[in-house]
């Protein structure tokens, strides 16, 4: 176990590592910092002035090794657009975008595996046929036309739910959360919605399949043929070996929900991270872009890890594997 962590962690310094690396080249190769900062009227000695001060005129591996150390203090220079701290901006925002990211993952997997279950025990049953139907409308529709559609619905006909903004939100020390207020929940519900709902018709197609796989394996045979109830044997036997592959999806769902909430954020003005990273994008601002780049694979890495170590504790081959391979 410690040895599996240990191999997991040197890939996942390496992978943060090339990361970095473009980032930095963004950083650094991008457009002209100078120019962005200073504009183009700046004259030529205050120009090679500032260069030096920013460190632009220092070797690669020099800027590199800098621009790492930095990044792992969570310092990313000034932003080009409002000259506020990058760290600073990021941490702001990133409250409204991790709590919009759980609560659709919460809902992609409290309606996805039962929908799953259900369409992999009763294939043939109307309401399966009609939760398939539903899986391909949420993986059709792009996910901004799926967010009008509900503010359409929700907000304008019905005036039910907000159609933009977080609602009211409180401080509890360095995070702002919208779960203790009215307002923020009724604010989230349209969002998550919209961007829970690719994530819950994949779930729901892969509980499906396999389950459907696993209800046909020989170990399920003997199990009926002992004569367990249907009940033991859908849940305590086949529900716990599809989880399997549910946890890697999810964890890599989960990462792409937060790393992927531009659009959402756009569509219901999300004060979320990835607004601040549509807008950074529009005005050109390299360090917001850089910092939102080393974030976002940085929060993939761990995720990645989690889901590694719950698959190592899940999966009972993975672990007698590797008791064999630490043997030889």
């Amino acid at each position: 176990m410690i040895a599996f962590i240990i191999r997991r962690l040197v890939q996942a310094a390496l992978v943060m590592l090339a990361v970095a690396f473009i980032a930095f080249a963004m950083f650094n190769y991008v457009g002209d910092p100078v120019a962005i900062i200073a504009g183009q009227d700046l004259p030529a000695e205050q120009r090679i002035e500032l260069r030096k001060s920013l460190g632009l005129d220092d070797p690669t591996p020099v800027r590199f090794a800098r621009f790492v150390g930095n990044a792992v203090q969570g310092k990313f220079g000034l932003s080009y657009r409002t000259a506020e701290p990058v760290g600073k901006m990021i941490l702001e925002r990133l409250p409204a975008t991790l709590e919009l990211s759980v609560v659709a993952m919460i809902v992609a997997l409290c309606v996805g595996i039962p929908m799953g279950v259900f369409s992999g025990l009763y294939p043939r049953h109307w309401l399966s046929r009609g939760m398939m139907t539903v899986s391909l409308i949420g993986i059709s529709l792009p996910t901004f036309l799926i967010g009008i559609l509900l503010i359409l619905i929700f907000a304008v006909l019905l005036g039910w739910l907000p159609s933009f903004g977080r609602g009211d939100v409180v401080k509890l020390g360095m995070w702002s959360t919208g779960f203790l207020t009215v307002s923020g929940w009724k604010a989230v519900i349209l969002p998550s919605i919209t961007l829970g709902l690719f994530q819950m018709t994949l779930i729901m197609r892969l509980v499906r399949s396999e389950m459907l796989e696993v209800l046909r394996t020989d170990y399920i045979k003997f199990a009926r043929a002992r004569g367990l109830t249907n009940r033991a044997v859908h849940f305590g036997h086949a529900l716990k070996n599809t989880l399997v592959p549910v946890i890697t999806i999810t964890g890599l769902q989960l990462g792409s929900i937060i790393a992927f909430a531009i659009i959402t954020e756009t569509v219901f003005s999300w004060p979320g991270v990835g607004l601040l990273f549509l807008q950074s994008v529009q005005a050109v601002d390299i360090p917001v872009m850089a910092a939102y780049l080393v974030a976002i694979g940085m929060l993939f890495v761990m995720i990645n890890l989690i889901v590694d170590i719950l698959y190592f504790v899940v999966d009972p081959r993975l672990r007698s594997s590797g008791a064999k391979a630490g043997a030889k």
